[in-house]
């Protein structure tokens, strides 16, 4: 697991993981984590362990980046239970910041295109209602909050949340699989479109058909044609997060990427 790019690229883990043994292996290979919290372990964390991981992490110089909950979570839901459901776990999420002291926490938009495509200007309003004072919590504390493409088509889905949330320190999360799976448009169009916004990566890899999370160079996906454009752009991302599904496919993204690495 000894790669140069360890200390430039976070890697994401579930935080029940963590509790499961994948601590002690992130702190021998002085791995970066990107913890993911759902609301399973947010219900059931408490300070003090949450403490005791962080510090850990801490003394070992490992930066964080957290990935907030979002099963069924719709912050932009026209129900507002629905929206209260979703604004009280990112508020669970947020009392955590000040403990972890990420750099970033990515957090999905929620929008389907499906379901909210004739609501779009009410879906967007609705969850400007909860992002904005979720990235005024996070930027006092030292973070930024990054929303991550899922289910959206084309960028223009985000491109106007992005917009309204700039002046608020928002970033894009360009999430390269998903795009891959579940986008209309080229890679390269989200790039661009979304190049004032982008500020962190999730790379990992498929066949375009199911969202796998293979590593790199195991798909269709040109991480390099990728990493050329940006450099392009003049864009350096404030994090790179691998998100393997498999211990081995962590192995299999850091050796694709040691000969590419632009930064």
């Amino acid at each position: 697991m000894e790669s140069p790019l360890t200390n430039h690229v976070q890697v994401n883990i579930p935080y029940r993981m963590l509790k499961d043994g994948y601590l002690e292996k992130f702190l021998e290979y002085q791995l970066n984590p990107e913890i993911g919290f759902d609301a399973e372990a947010l219900d059931l964390i408490t300070f003090s362990e949450a403490e005791g991981v962080a510090k850990q992490f801490h003394r070992a110089g490992r930066t964080i980046t957290l990935h907030g909950p979002f099963m069924d979570l719709a912050p932009g839901s026209p129900d507002p239970d629905i929206r209260e459901v979703s604004r009280k776990r990112f508020d669970q999420l947020a009392s955590l910041v000040p403990v972890f002291k990420p750099i970033t926490v990515v957090c999905h938009t929620g929008y389907d295109h499906k379901r909210y495509r004739a609501i779009r200007e009410q879906w967007i309003e609705n969850s400007l209602q909860i992002w904005e004072p979720l990235a005024a919590v996070f930027k006092r504390e030292g973070a930024c909050l990054m929303l991550e493409n899922v289910y959206e088509k084309t960028p223009l889905e985000m491109l106007p949340l992005m917009e309204n949330l700039k002046s608020h320190g928002v970033g894009f999360c360009l999430d390269i699989g998903h795009q891959a799976v579940f986008g209309s448009v080229p890679l390269s169009q989200w790039v661009q479109s979304m190049s004032r916004h982008l500020q962190q990566l999730h790379l990992h890899d498929n066949n375009g058909e199911q969202d796998d999370h293979w590593g790199l160079g195991l798909g269709n996906i040109n991480v390099q044609r990728l990493f050329k454009e940006l450099d392009s752009l003049g864009i350096n991302p404030l994090a790179v997060t691998l998100e393997p599904h498999r211990e081995e496919d962590l192995r299999v993204s850091l050796e694709y990427l040691a000969p590419i690495w632009p930064w």
